[in-house]
């Protein structure tokens, strides 16, 4: 008889919370551009002119402090010099290191040309930003979607999931900044913002049931292993029936009247919920599908540090974000008011 005993290595998680945050950020960044941009087009007083102050606020944040989790998530200058030195094309993380500083150029820019008012410049800066955030979100979405070793992150189905879930939350990070921003909620135009949210909702549907049905025909390894998930653990039981409810009360929430959506608190909940919904979205995808082992039974139990690499590190993003929002509304307030007030009332 011969007996062939497996040893598990200890190993550290590949991806720490730091990813979370740029995903979460930069994602919120990519379709907060691409919004922007297609208000840059609308006619003044318009519903899109209107949404363009919020737009460029919560993209001027976001392209800022998504960098800064990358850094922290990179550990190691080197690895960031490492992607300029040794250029592989063929890597996602290589084509990156590229196009984001070309995208967080361009949405700086982009902030810039609405804040000096040049509106042709605006738009000739909108159309190169779209394509930039468009690049953004394929490749954040693809370097993650290309590591076979993980069924239930080698699906096409998670890059548009990423963008998806990103496009609500940049309309929540919207519905949350632009009660400090001149004329408050009520110079915001929800009615715009409910439309575009139910877009998105439509949309993450639409992909949900083509990922079942895929799925299904033996299509989509993903979903087989998110079944085998969903049978043998309650917590991934929990987590699948956890997200589907999460989305019915943020559908709930959005279907109030639009008098009801831009009240103080009713905003403050929709908003939350809107956010939270895409960050817990790739909590589970990146933290918790590494708890499940690639080769033997049962979950691996992630203890998260309070340290910098754990809470501690969550919670400077989240102060990184307060303080760039708490600035960038204050600019706005103190140099912007009369031109926001001015677009506000020309729609009448």
């Amino acid at each position: 008889m011969e007996i062939i005993e497996l040893l598990t290595p200890f190993y550290e998680v590949a991806w720490l919370p730091w990813a979370v945050q740029y995903f979460f950020l930069i994602g919120i960044a990519a379709t907060t551009a691409m919004i922007a941009s297609g208000c840059a087009f609308a006619s003044p007083g318009s519903q899109g002119a209107r949404l363009l102050p919020a737009a460029v606020a919560v993209l001027a944040v976001a392209a800022v402090a998504a960098p800064v989790s990358l850094l922290a998530d990179l550990h190691q200058p080197g690895r960031f010099w490492h992607f300029y030195a040794h250029f592989t094309p063929w890597s996602w993380m290589s084509l990156g290191a590229y196009l984001l500083p070309a995208f967080v150029m361009l949405a700086l820019a982009f902030c810039a040309a609405w804040w000096f008012e040049r509106r042709g410049v605006l738009r000739v800066l909108g159309v190169l930003l779209i394509a930039s955030a468009l690049s953004i979100l394929v490749y954040t979405g693809s370097e993650v979607m290309v590591i076979r070793s993980r069924p239930l992150w080698n699906t096409p189905f998670l890059p548009v999931n990423f963008a998806l879930t990103s496009w609500l939350a940049s309309l929540g990070a919207m519905l949350l900044v632009a009660r400090w921003l001149p004329g408050g909620l009520q110079a915001l135009p929800v009615a715009l913002v409910r439309k575009l949210a139910w877009l998105g909702f439509i949309a993450l549907t639409v992909c949900a049931m083509a990922w079942v049905v895929v799925g299904a025909e033996g299509g989509d390894p993903a979903f087989d292993m998110a079944r085998r998930l969903f049978m043998e653990f309650p917590a991934w039981r929990l987590a699948f029936l956890g997200s589907i409810g999460a989305g019915v009360a943020v559908m709930a929430l959005l279907a109030c009247s639009n008098n009801r959506l831009a009240g103080w608190f009713y905003s403050l909940i929709t908003a939350g919920a809107l956010l939270a919904v895409a960050w817990v979205f790739r909590w589970i995808v990146f933290m918790a599908v590494q708890e499940v082992p690639k080769y033997g039974a049962g979950l691996y139990i992630y203890q998260m540090p309070l340290g910098s690499d754990g809470l501690l590190g969550m919670l400077g993003v989240l102060g990184l974000c307060i303080a760039l929002i708490a600035i960038v509304t204050w600019v706005v307030n103190e140099f912007r008011a009369g031109s926001v007030h001015a677009t506000a009332a020309a729609r009448s």
